[in-house]
């Protein structure tokens, strides 16, 4: 089987597609169709991994009630992670942020690791055991570009208590938590990132994180 080749066309639409990815928080209320969802999720298996382990788990919310538990939780987080900011000014802006869409994305996921899965045997993770968890940090990021490309966004949502997302959502001890995802059409796509926009973080240059030696 012979490679394929990416002309400067398809490279440059790439950059674009880096360029335009966004931590959304601001959704449609316009469903993601199941069809829609199980090309998203199957495009996770492509996702490199160690060992090729696939120690990612994805546990999709159906449930409103537990959505809406969850969402509880996180703004009772939030409004704590507020008020241990000790910088008055920055605590005014990050009043003015919208810190997850947990009420109005149209599908929520809860991404877990497995500590100790079956598949990969091991290798490559016997002294980085948490290679298992940057596996699976890279397979959110693939399931992030299949869905911008299709006109979806995805918003990572972290300010919460991992142990007690673990406990609502039931899963097995041997799964560690990784992230809460929203999912569904952005509803102000732009080309500015939200906290640029709100003033709390720019992008910086990259020659700013690259070092030699």
């Amino acid at each position: 089987m012979t490679a394929p080749l990416f002309d400067a066309d398809f490279v440059d639409r790439l950059d674009e597609l880096f360029r335009w990815r966004r931590d959304v928080r601001h959704f449609t209320a316009d469903p993601v169709p199941d069809a829609v969802m199980e090309t998203l999720l199957a495009a996770v298996r492509w996702a490199p991994s160690v060992g090729n382990a696939q120690p990612w788990r994805f546990v999709r919310l159906r449930s409103p009630a537990l959505r809406h538990r969850l969402a509880d939780h996180v703004d009772a987080e939030s409004r704590a992670a507020a008020a241990n900011l000790s910088n008055e000014g920055r605590r005014d802006r990050y009043a003015t942020l919208k810190l997850h869409g947990l009420r109005e994305a149209p599908e929520v996921l809860a991404v877990f690791h497995d500590v100790d899965p079956v598949a990969g045997h091991g290798l490559g993770r016997a002294t980085m055991p948490g290679t298992l968890r940057d596996s699976t940090v890279i397979a959110i990021h693939t399931l992030w570009l299949a869905a911008h490309a299709r006109g979806y966004g995805l918003g990572w949502v972290s300010i919460l208590d991992p142990d007690a997302v673990s406990a609502m959502l039931r899963v097995p001890p041997h799964w560690s938590f990784v992230a809460l995802l929203c999912l569904g059409r952005p509803d102000a796509p732009s080309a500015v990132p939200e906290l640029e926009r709100r003033d709390w973080q720019a992008r910086e240059p990259i020659a700013d994180r690259l070092f030699e030696r």
